[in-house]
């Protein structure tokens, strides 16, 4: 069930109008195996494979106390919250800081993956990680969905400089538990093969990696987008 996959013809006709837009590669998002097939048949290549990752939400680990930052205590650590408008800045920067070029979220994408899921939940984690920071500034932030009993991680991302200090478990743990508290029964989420903090993360609070991998495909749009 799902979707119906893309044809030739369509496939075909997307990459043309791709590349008289003026785009130079085409790009799918992560895709399961059975929903590459058409692609591949089409020149589409595989541009990084991704572990795909399921949680049963039980058992489920308590969420995390509140951490320390520099001249705190767990009493005004950073702690997790809704995000306000005025985040938006910091949750950008975050994002920028934590990934690569090709898999950053500008403003735009952000907005499209929460708008992928019928209901979702924007959370930050704010504090002063270093004497020079403010109380208020932004180190991580996270996008949870949930579709009926289906809940979805949809982004992570933690400033390098608050790495390793609990940010992303806490993130985490905060999402799974409000998915739970609505009755969802399995969540996903997926990390690059390389990601070995990202899946160490998942791997300890209870999420476990499925056989299927799945994978993100490109396409070059030489020749009107033809091969």
């Amino acid at each position: 069930a799902g979707e119906p996959l893309p044809g030739p013809s369509a496939l075909a006709e997307l990459t043309r109008e791709l590349f008289h837009r003026g785009y130079s590669e085409a790009v799918t998002v992560a895709l399961a195996p059975r929903e590459q097939a058409p692609f591949l048949a089409a020149g589409f290549s595989v541009r990084e494979e991704l572990h795909l990752l399921v949680h049963r939400l039980s058992p489920l680990p308590r969420r995390a106390g509140p951490l320390t930052g520099p001249r705190t205590g767990p009493r005004t650590g950073p702690r997790t919250r809704r995000a306000r408008n005025e985040d938006w800045t910091g949750i950008l920067a975050t994002d920028s800081e934590a990934f690569s070029d090709f898999w950053r979220l500008g403003r735009h994408g952000l907005l499209q993956a929460m708008a992928a899921t019928p209901v979702r939940r924007l959370r930050v984690m704010s504090g002063a990680v270093s004497d020079s920071a403010s109380a208020d500034d932004v180190i991580g932030y996270a996008l949870t969905g949930r579709a009926g009993a289906a809940g979805y991680l949809q982004r992570l991302a933690v400033r390098p400089d608050a790495q390793g200090r609990g940010v992303g478990r806490a993130l985490v743990l905060d999402g799974l538990h409000w998915l739970r508290r609505h009755r969802v029964e399995r969540v996903l989420v997926n990390t690059q093969l390389a990601n070995a903090r990202a899946l160490d993360l998942y791997l300890g609070v209870g999420f476990t990696i499925e056989t299927d991998r799945l994978a993100v495909l490109r396409f070059p749009l030489t020749d009107g987008g033809e091969r």
